[in-house]
């Protein structure tokens, strides 16, 4: 309370007037004498004081902007840096650091929950794999960006979801702002006459490319549909109708054939809660059908080898192609990047090649007889194009146990408050963000990004909310 009232008192009277006049005239200077650097200094100035006033709302904003910031790409490192939501995170970070030296408060209840643990352990084993990484420095900027996310979406957003307005607004705040995007996004690509071809770039500069744009369409697509059709004002019903109508459109448009597969499996696990089908039941099913694909993996990989039809802008084709290894360039490359990750993890099983260095690593692994008309040898291609893999190979065994540390701990914590929530605004919220968590983790056996701000600001965030659920519940 005594910070609050410190922070309130620089941001009023003399004290406002003086602290907007000296940031106006050092942006003025910068721009003046192109010394560019400098005009992020009032910028990060500003966002200090914001931190002080209201965190909350500062951390509710980044949520909104996180869709309209643009990546720069550091080639160097492969580390993408997107602006300004990931530059916010860095400081929020920085900032929740020095407040912790000045009070030494943790959050020992988020750090005791099994969905905190599993975040701990993962953020642990990425820092020990610094050590024995092959490009060690590439190692150590993914595990700081990695948690520049995690501290503040998750972490700190914990906190933020005690209000029931930060609550009921952390969806529509990224949904409103994608459909923004995705407004940009559907306009350029109409000047090329909504081509496939062209679908894979055409959201740039907000998205880098055409996957991770699908899977935060089918991310908050669910939460579309439930704000579209539920008990409201006219004015809601058809603000939110409209909000449908875009992110549906944009989906369909994306040509992400993952994406729509993720919104599958979504509609799955909503079937599941919808009829009250427990947890252990899911977790068994899941293991049968995985039991069962691999057992059937011979008969699976003979059909799927007679399908020759190949992606294109017949959206029946370019569905039936998902299954297409014989002939799809797309889909033979996401074998070659995961035959490759294998292979990378038989060399080093323990503590793998380090964090954020696969695409430099790669290359030598690859086989000739696996490679397509679009591989590369020069790193220039990004991941191992799984949630799973990339960890295995870039982590060993270790990464992969954190990632399913994670999942067990995520959808045990989801279902259980779904379960034990009373009917009403909260328990949508929860299955809203539960199924998200399923679509991203779907998509994530063909792609992954969690070292983008698009997604990590949905998936922690929802795992915090999730977490915020279970704690007011289980306090204990």
């Amino acid at each position: 309370m005594e910070g609050s009232a410190q922070s309130t008192s620089i941001l009023s009277g003399r004290s406002g007037l003086l602290w907007g006049a000296v940031l106006a005239i050092v942006t003025g200077v910068a721009v003046a004498t192109e010394t560019y650097l400098v005009a992020a200094v009032p910028f990060a100035l500003l966002m200090v004081i914001w931190a002080f006033y209201s965190l909350e709302s500062l951390l509710l904003c980044v949520v909104a902007i996180t869709p309209l910031s643009i990546t720069l790409k550091d080639q160097g490192f492969n580390v993408g840096l997107s602006l300004p939501s990931e530059l916010i995170m860095a400081g929020v970070t920085l900032f929740l650091l020095l407040r912790f030296l000045q009070n030494g408060k943790l959050p020992m209840r988020v750090f005791r929950h099994p969905v905190g643990m599993a975040i701990l352990f993962q953020l642990s084993w990425m820092a020990f794999t610094i050590l024995t990484s092959e490009m060690p420095l590439v190692s150590f900027k993914a595990w700081i960006s990695r948690i520049w996310f995690v501290v503040p979406l998750f972490f700190a957003m914990i906190e933020v979801f005690r209000t029931e307005k930060s609550r009921d607004w952390f969806f529509p705040l990224y949904a409103i702002t994608l459909a923004i995007a995705s407004l940009y996004t559907m306009y350029v690509h109409s000047q090329y006459g909504f081509s496939k071809e062209t679908s894979t770039w055409v959201m740039f500069p907000f998205y880098k490319e055409h996957t991770v744009y699908g899977m935060a369409l089918a991310f908050v697509l669910p939460f579309a549909v439930y704000r579209a059709f539920r008990a409201q004002s006219l004015l809601s019903h058809v603000f939110f109708g409209g909000l449908l109508a875009i992110l549906t459109a944009a989906i369909i448009l994306s040509y992400t054939r993952a994406a729509w597969l993720s919104l599958i499996a979504a509609a799955g696990v909503y079937g599941l809660i919808r009829f009250r089908i427990s947890w252990r039941i899911f977790l068994g099913g899941m293991l049968l059908v995985g039991v069962g694909l691999w057992a059937t993996q011979d008969e699976w990989v003979r059909i799927f080898t007679k399908n020759d039809t190949v992606s294109s802008d017949n959206f029946g084709e370019h569905v039936r192609s998902v299954s297409n290894i014989s002939t799809d360039a797309s889909n033979l490359e996401r074998i070659n990047r995961w035959m490759s990750a294998l292979r990378m993890f038989e060399a080093r099983p323990h503590t793998g090649w380090g964090a954020g260095t696969y695409q430099f690593q790669y290359a030598p692994f690859q086989h000739s007889s696996e490679m397509t008309i679009i591989s590369t040898n020069e790193g220039t291609m990004g991941n191992a194009h799984s949630e799973y893999i990339g960890p295995l190979a870039e982590q060993g065994w270790p990464g992969l146990i954190g990632v399913l540390f994670f999942l067990w701990a995520v959808f045990r914590t989801g279902f259980r408050v779904v379960q034990q929530e009373p009917l009403g605004q909260d328990r949508n919220l929860a299955i809203m963000a539960l199924i998200g968590l399923v679509s991203y983790y779907t998509h994530g056996v063909l792609n992954n990004f969690l070292d983008s701000d698009k997604a990590a600001v949905l998936v922690w965030g929802s795992a915090a909310l999730l977490v915020y659920f279970d704690l007011r519940r289980h306090p204990e």
